[in-house]
């Protein structure tokens, strides 16, 4: 149920990519460097401006992108500038820069060999929110943190023995940058994990095998057993 559960979620962002057009509104989105305007996207794209909206509004309905009203000092209708959400699936079309940047800021952090610990403790906040924004549609703290990391695009396997359910990562959206920095970017993944539990409830995080140890990228949940506050 966690899995299907999880998997329905994937395919309804799927569904409304399905569509040719709606497809090539969102990589516009994605690719570009900032917020763009129905007029701009439509003249990119060779559409009439109509043609896109309801588009739009159909990926806003299923948390893709977002939209805010510019003034522009005139009289008239605001204009609508559109980019993805920030949970939105990146689909590997984040821009350049950010790439860069980020590779720049693991690499500072890393250079202050901050204590796993306090890496961790960064990443919960972020996870803490994510079960807040799942908690009125996730069935459980488990079947939320599986969808929270498909999301990711850590593609999570879960396999259950007794209470504990283990969560393999088969892929890592950050794989190159946590193969240079683990001490930095797994951490940071473990504290989103303990922050989604911690703040779900109903269970704990047993263990969190990192890049650094023998058998890495998983997590061992424990079902029916609090997090620790």
């Amino acid at each position: 149920m966690v899995i299907l559960w999880a998997v329905d979620r994937r395919l309804q962002v799927f569904k409304v990519l399905g569509d040719n057009t709606r497809y090539a509104i969102y990589l516009e989105l994605a690719r570009s460097e900032g917020p763009l305007s129905t007029i701009e996207i439509a003249e990119t794209l060779d559409l009439h401006p109509n043609t896109v909206r309801p588009h739009l509004d159909r990926m806003r309905d299923a948390g893709l992108v977002e939209v805010q009203a510019e003034s522009r000092g005139t009289v008239g209708r605001p204009q609508h500038r559109w980019s993805t959400t920030a949970d939105a699936p990146s689909l590997g079309l984040e821009p350049s820069g950010f790439r860069m940047l980020s590779t720049l800021l693991a690499g500072v952090a890393a250079a202050g060999s901050p204590a796993p610990d306090l890496v961790a403790a960064v990443g919960r906040q972020r996870g803490r929110i994510a079960a807040e924004e799942q908690a009125p549609f996730a069935p459980s703290c488990l079947a939320g943190l599986v969808a929270e990391l498909a999301d990711l695009g850590f593609d999570p396997a879960a396999v259950q023995e007794g209470s504990t359910t283990t969560i393999g990562f088969t892929r890592c959206p950050f794989a190159d940058l946590a193969a240079a920095f683990p001490s930095v970017v797994c951490h940071l993944h473990r504290g989103i994990v303990e922050g989604y539990v911690e703040a779900a409830g109903g269970a704990s995080v047993e263990a969190f095998h990192t890049l650094e140890d023998r058998d890495p990228c998983r997590v061992d949940i424990l079902e029916g057993v609090p997090s620790a506050p």
